[in-house]
């Protein structure tokens, strides 16, 4: 017992990042491992995706979350280029603003935490002020998946499962829910979701991890430089809810058909600015029929480091970490301040259960939801 009991205290620390550096090319596969981390009693699992370039992906089954993200630079200096926790453990304890995760059952906002549905009305938790927000007060992120590895024609990976009972957190019917993770050679991560029901009920997964291309908790994100595939998108109100409208981005800080830095007109007293502090908005992307269609790209050019984003969604949330306030110390010990990070949430519209105008996230016994969204890092 006492040999495992080590074991167990050597995988968790094996959890922890590596030191920053060159990194030899590594062959590709996946290995698994369990933590000292408990959820309910059964170890939280960690799975290493590997490619022959180096690049290592690492995620967990609590909440399906990217823990870690290890890329070159132009140099191949090496660096974790998203946000969150040294340790599985830290995770759990609720100061997570969803570091890594995948949200569910419904990422973004609901206004007024209720919707109505063939004629019913279902209320769910209001935990974002009057608002529902990313599933509620135990969504997709913070319960236990199953984990397994998997095997695609793209490459090898991961799949994380698990059912979401009937009533959970307010939502109609038992959903079946599973997310893939592959890493290709093509430095590409292949994300895709699929899910059944046997209640009509509201879906809307996503992967909320927290990006800098310069490393994380290295410093703000404000020279990073982003393009956003859009010409519209979504305002909101007061507390994020969107209003309905589809607006122009021409002419206002929402404008990134061509690439410009993030914190070109962050400082912007566009009213949409000041009611997210930033931007916390989401994109109506320009796209066309059902396949993968470019989202975003951003360039960091310090490090050369680029990150593209394609996905089969309508929407994308472009948030820049507006709310991260120096109160969370990360990976390494470093203090996670304002705007030291972005995410790129791919996604159906905000509130889409209340706009019958927008897109349907509504998913029907019988059908199989399905999303896919890969991204590709690289460096120039």
């Amino acid at each position: 017992m006492r040999i495992l009991a080590i074991a167990a205290v050597v995988a968790s620390l094996a959890f922890a990042l590596e030191p920053q550096g060159k990194r030899p090319a590594a062959s590709a596969g996946v290995t698994r491992t369990k933590t000292a981390a408990m959820v309910d009693g059964q170890p939280i699992e960690v799975f290493t995706l590997t490619n022959a370039s180096g690049v290592v992906v690492t995620a967990m089954t609590y909440g399906a979350i990217i823990t870690s993200w290890r890329t070159p630079d132009r140099t191949g200096q090496m660096a974790d280029i998203v946000l969150g926790f040294d340790d599985p453990g830290q995770y759990i304890k609720g100061n997570s603003p969803y570091f890594g995760a995948v949200v569910g059952r419904y990422g973004n906002r609901i206004a007024k935490a209720q919707f109505t549905l063939d004629g019913t009305t279902y209320k769910l938790a209001a935990n974002n002020g009057e608002n529902h927000l990313h599933g509620g007060n135990q969504g997709f992120d913070k319960v236990l998946w199953s984990g397994a590895e998997a095997k695609t024609k793209e490459g090898r990976g991961v799949t994380f499962t698990r059912t979401s009972p009937d009533g959970e957190e307010g939502y109609p019917g038992t959903l079946k829910a599973s997310v893939t993770y592959v890493l290709t050679e093509k430095n590409e991560l292949i994300v895709s979701y699929e899910a059944t029901t046997d209640k009509p009920t509201p879906i809307n997964l996503t992967q909320h991890s927290y990006f800098n291309l310069a490393g994380q908790g290295t410093g703000d994100i404000l020279e990073h430089e982003l393009r956003i595939n859009a010409d519209r998108y979504t305002p909101v109100n007061e507390t994020l809810i969107p209003t309905g409208e589809l607006a122009p981005v021409e002419n206002t800080p929402f404008d990134f058909r061509k690439a410009t830095p993030i914190g070109a007109r962050i400082a912007s007293d566009h009213p949409q600015m000041q009611f997210g502090k930033g931007y916390d908005h989401n994109w109506v992307l320009a796209r066309s029929g059902a396949d993968l269609s470019l989202a975003a790209e951003v360039y960091e050019p310090k490090s050369g480091r680029t990150l593209r984003v394609t996905t089969t969604e309508p929407g994308l949330q472009f948030y820049t970490g507006n709310f991260l306030d120096g109160t969370i110390t990360g990976k390494e010990g470093r203090v996670y301040k304002q705007r030291y990070a972005l995410c790129l949430e791919t996604q159906h519209f905000p509130d889409s259960p209340n706009h019958p105008t927008f897109p349907s996230t509504t998913l029907r016994p019988g059908t199989t939801y399905r999303s896919r969204t890969v991204f590709t890092t690289g460096s120039r």
